[in-house]
C-alpha cells in the first residue's frame, strides 16, 4: 500500500475567533453529496495549510472554502455493537441507531504509528466500479502504549444503573462481572468510586485506592442489587460531585456509566443532565465513558451524553464484549493522547468534482472553525485508531494531487496545538477494492452494510454501486478466511442476519 508520510508542526497558540459553539455544532458537508468546486451552501473558512513541495503549485487552487470537510474525531463503536445484538435477536436495528463511522472504526487499522505523542496521518483509496467514483480512506493513529506503567494513574466513577430494567439478564449481571474483572486488572495506584442510581442517587463507595483495598471494592460490586426507575441525570450528576471530592491532580480522571440509558425519572434530555454538571466538566476536564447494556437500550441519549461530555461510548452484550471493553479498551482510553482533536480535508477542485463523508453526521464541524480552539472536538488516548471514508468523484481522466487531510489537536496538559497532515495523488489510487488492502477492503465493507441497514424512506445511500448485502456477505467471509480474523467472522454472521431479515 502507497502510504504518505506525514510531517510535524507544532503551532503557536494564536487566539481564535468566533463563537464559543457546543460540540460538533456547525456543518462541514451535508453528506446528501458535495461539489469540490461549486457548493453555495459552504460556509467560508480556511482551508488546511498544505505543506507539500508542491504547495506552491497549488496554492491558487486552495483559496475556494467549497472543497473542505470537517468533523471531530470520534472513536465509539457502540452503534455497530448493538446493530449486532439487534440482528442476533432477529430484528433490524432502527435505522436512526446505525452510525457508519461506528461500523468502521469497529475493527482496528494497521496504519503506522507516530514515534511520540499525538497522530500519524494515512490517506489512501480505490476506485469503484461506479464510473469515476472512488472510496478514499482516511486513517488516523495514535502511538500505543508499551507498557502499562507508563500511563498516569486513574481515578475512575463508576455509575451504575441499579434500576428494574438493568435485572434483565445480560444487564447488571454483567456489568458486575465485569467491573470485578476490571478491578483484579487495576493497578495499585489506581483508584476508583461507586456510584448507584435508581430513583435516586448513592455513592455506595468514595474514592478508593486499589492498594490494600481490593476486597472492599469486589465486595462493593458484589453487593449491588437492582430497585425502581431509572433517574439517570441524578446518577450522573452524583458521579460528577463523587469524581470531584476524590479528584487527583497528576491521574486521568474519568467518570463511567454503565446504563441500559432508557431515562424515565428526573431529567431525561442529554443537554439538561450535563448543563447540571458543566462546571465540574470544564473545570476539572473530566471526561465521560459510556457503557451500553440490554436488548432495550437507549441509544440516542447515551450517544449524546458522551458526545457532549467529551467522551464516547460502547456497547457490550456478552461476557467476551464486555471483558474486551473493561480490561482492554477502557485501561486503553484512561490515558489521552489528545484533546479537541478534529479534522480538515482538503479536496483538489481540479481533480475532485463531488465528494462525501460516509458518516459522522453528528460531529461536522464547520470549516472555519477547524483553528478555533473553543470548539469541541473528539478526545482521543494512546492505541487507538480512526478511520474516515470519503466517496470521491474525481474528474473524468483527472490526475494529479486529489486531497490533503490535516489533523489538528491540543495536548492534554499543556494545550498547545498540533498539526500533522497527509496526502493522496489520484495515481496512488488502488485500481479496485478487490485488490485493495485489506484494511482498506474491511473498512469499505462495514461502511457499505450500514449504508444498507440506514438506507430506505427518505434517507438515499451515500455510497454509489453499493454491493448487496449477499454479495458484502461473501466478501466479508472471503477476508475472514483468508487472514483468520474472529472479528470478521462476526462481520460476516450480522451480514448475513441482516440479509435474511431483508427478505
Amino acid at each position: 500500500m502507497e502510504r504518505f508520510r506525514t510531517r510535524t508542526a507544532l503551532l503557536a497558540l494564536t487566539a481564535a475567533s468566533g463563537l464559543l459553539l457546543t460540540a460538533c455544532s456547525g456543518s462541514a458537508d451535508s453528506g446528501d453529496g458535495s461539489k469540490a468546486a461549486d457548493r453555495p451552501d459552504y460556509s467560508a473558512g480556511q482551508p488546511a495549510p498544505d505543506q507539500n513541495p508542491d504547495a506552491e503549485e497549488r496554492d491558487d487552487r486552495q483559496d475556494d472554502p467549497d472543497h473542505l470537510s470537517t468533523f471531530a474525531l470520534d472513536v465509539d463503536t457502540a452503534s455497530y455493537d448493538y446493530a449486532r445484538r439487534s440482528l442476533a435477536d432477529g430484528r433490524l436495528p432502527d435505522p436512526s441507531t446505525v452510525r457508519p463511522e461506528e461500523f468502521v472504526n469497529s475493527f482496528r487499522q494497521d496504519y503506522d504509528r507516530p514515534d511520540g505523542d499525538g497522530f500519524s496521518v494515512t490517506v489512501d483509496g480505490a476506485r469503484t466500479d461506479d464510473e469515476d467514483w472512488s472510496l478514499v480512506r482516511v486513517g488516523l493513529a495514535t502511538r500505543t502504549t508499551e507498557r502499562s506503567g507508563e500511563r498516569p494513574p486513574a481515578a475512575l466513577t463508576f455509575v451504575i444503573d441499579v434500576s428494574g430494567s438493568m435485572a434483565e439478564p445480560g444487564r447488571l449481571d454483567l456489568a458486575q462481572k465485569s467491573l470485578s474483572v476490571m478491578t483484579d486488572r487495576l493497578r495499585d495506584d489506581d483508584s476508583v468510586a461507586l456510584v448507584t442510581f435508581s430513583d435516586e442517587a448513592e455513592t455506595v463507595l468514595p474514592m478508593t485506592r486499589l492498594d490494600g483495598n481490593r476486597d472492599e471494592i469486589q465486595d462493593a460490586i458484589s453487593d449491588l442489587d437492582t430497585q425502581d426507575s431509572t433517574n439517570l441525570g441524578a446518577g450522573v450528576e452524583t458521579g460528577y460531585e463523587t469524581a470531584v471530592e476524590g479528584l487527583r491532580k497528576g491521574a486521568t480522571n474519568r467518570v463511567v456509566l454503565v446504563s441500559d440509558a432508557l431515562a424515565n425519572t428526573g431529567d431525561t434530555d442529554a443537554d439538561a443532565i450535563l448543563e447540571r454538571i458543566s462546571g465540574e466538566r470544564r473545570e476539572h476536564g473530566i471526561t465521560l465513558f459510556g457503557v451500553g447494556v440490554g436488548s432495550d437500550y437507549g441509544d440516542a441519549l447515551m450517544e449524546d451524553l458522551a458526545d457532549k461530555g467529551d467522551g464516547h461510548t460502547v456497547y457490550v452484550s456478552d461476557s467476551d464484549e464486555a471483558r474486551k471493553v473493561f480490561s482492554e479498551q477502557l485501561p486503553r482510553n484512561i490515558d489521552l493522547t489528545a484533546r479537541d482533536a478534529k479534522a480538515q480535508v482538503a479536496f483538489d477542485p481540479e481533480t475532485v468534482e463531488e465528494f462525501r463523508l460516509v458518516g459522522y453526521d453528528n460531529r461536522r464541524v464547520a470549516d472555519e472553525d477547524f483553528r478555533d480552539d473553543r470548539v469541541d472536538g473528539g478526545e482521543v488516548g494512546p492505541g487507538h485508531t480512526v478511520t474516515a471514508l470519503y466517496a470521491v468523484r474525481t474528474e473524468p481522466g483527472a490526475e494529479g494531487h486529489l486531497a490533503t487531510a490535516t489533523v489538528r489537536w491540543l495536548d492534554p496538559e499543556t494545550r498547545d496545538p498540533h498539526e500533522e497532515t497527509g496526502d493522496l495523488e489520484t495515481r496512488a489510487l488502488h485500481n479496485g477494492l478487490r485488490t485493495s488492502p485489506v484494511g482498506l477492503q474491511v473498512a469499505a465493507v462495514a461502511a457499505y452494510f450500514a449504508d444498507t441497514l440506514r438506507s430506505g424512506g427518505d434517507r438515499r445511500p451515500a455510497l454509489q454501486g453499493r454491493p448487496s448485502l449477499r454479495q458484502l456477505a461473501d466478501w466479508t467471509e472471503d477476508l475472514a478466511r483468508g487472514h483468520e480474523d474472529e472479528d470478521l467472522r462476526g462481520l460476516a454472521a450480522a451480514i448475513e442476519a441482516a440479509d435474511g431479515a431483508h427478505r
